[in-house]
């Protein structure tokens, strides 16, 4: 193999690797959310203290579209 093919199978599998360590982190926030947890969790919350409750987990940040095609991610 040339060195050109193996520096592209190593941009896939770093690109596969990193996607999918996105979506494990990504899917950890969603298990841990406390919206999960309630018996109603599409209703607003009834006062503010519950809004901050609610928002008190860890908050994943969305790469930009530039970077997410920079990294190869394709989320919509």
């Amino acid at each position: 193999m040339k060195t050109v093919h193996l520096r592209q199978l190593a941009g896939r599998l770093a690109a596969a690797v990193s996607e999918m360590n996105y979506a494990q982190r990504r899917l950890q926030v969603l298990r841990t959310a406390p919206d999960r947890y309630l018996m109603e969790p599409d209703e607003a919350p009834a006062t503010y203290d519950e809004f901050l409750a609610r928002t008190a987990g860890l908050l994943l940040h969305e790469p930009s579209a530039r970077r997410r095609g920079a990294l190869g991610l394709r989320h919509n």
